[in-house]
């Protein structure tokens, strides 16, 4: 099966849902309770109340919004990558199992009140399949979409699979590509350059600690979280993901600190 995506992962949708109530900023609490009191005069008319009644809800859903933002950040930066435990033998090429991304990721996720469920939608381009993957965190939901090919062509383009399993198969690709894109996942591949031993450069080394210290990481707690001695010793094949792990840990950091100046 021919599996490029059709299109990156899209946010199709943004909305509120549920009755779970939201913790507010201080600014924020302060007009939504200047609300409730003006709902409360009887000299306020019907036209006046509905519309505070509308922008009371305007300012729960970017709360809710709000929330789900610092809380993905935190998420990610609790987030590692994912090694490969699969083979595709059309490619030669090995990938990350649904399996193995879920088992890595539904703890962490799920710690941080996220949910994720997936579905299929319509509007999908002739040929393919829409897997909708959709994600909540307390009274916001988000949802995601990407089109896989359901053609049951192989790599070269010959018939491998029929129609139901083409489909079977492009919704579990679907899933997959959807979580690693939506949690900003970096699979990791055992062969190639990770499985010769090849390290990174002197210079990339430097670029890892310069943005370390320049996002107030630590690089120590940076090496032993990275099951490495030192910076030298991360894989080629993991470089880019030492990165993405350093700017989520420095992203989780200004969370927390943000929290912390507002108690």
């Amino acid at each position: 099966m021919n599996d490029q995506a059709k299109q990156q992962v899209i946010p199709i949708t943004e909305h509120r849902g549920g009755t779970m109530p939201i913790p507010q900023q201080p600014e924020t609490a302060a007009i939504m309770h200047m609300i409730e009191r003006a709902a409360r005069d009887p000299a306020v008319d019907i036209t006046k109340l509905q519309q505070l009644l509308e922008l009371r809800t305007k300012i729960e859903e970017r709360e809710a919004a709000r929330q789900f933002d610092e809380a993905m950040a935190d998420a990610q930066g609790d987030m590692r990558p994912v090694a490969t435990d699969a083979n595709n033998k059309q490619t030669s090429s090995k990938y990350a199992s649904y399996v193995a991304l879920d088992r890595a990721l539904r703890p962490i996720y799920s710690k941080h009140r996220f949910g994720v469920s997936f579905n299929t939608g319509k509007d999908a381009p002739e040929g393919y399949v829409r897997v909708l993957a959709a994600v909540t965190h307390g009274a916001h939901t988000r949802e995601y979409h990407i089109d896989m090919p359901a053609d049951g062509k192989g790599a070269k383009g010959g018939d491998v699979m029929t129609k139901t399993h083409a489909t079977g198969s492009a919704v579990t690709y679907g899933r997959r590509y959807l979580l690693t894109m939506i949690f900003n996942i970096a699979v990791g591949d055992d062969d190639g350059n990770a499985a010769s031993g090849e390290t990174i450069t002197e210079a990339q080394a430097k670029e890892l600690e310069k943005l370390i210290t320049d996002t107030g990481g630590d690089v120590a707690k940076f090496c032993e979280f990275a099951h490495v001695d030192q910076l030298a010793d991360i894989s080629v094949a993991k470089f880019d993901a030492a990165k993405t792990a350093i700017n989520n840990a420095a992203a989780a950091r200004a969370r927390a600190a943000k929290k912390a100046t507002e108690k």
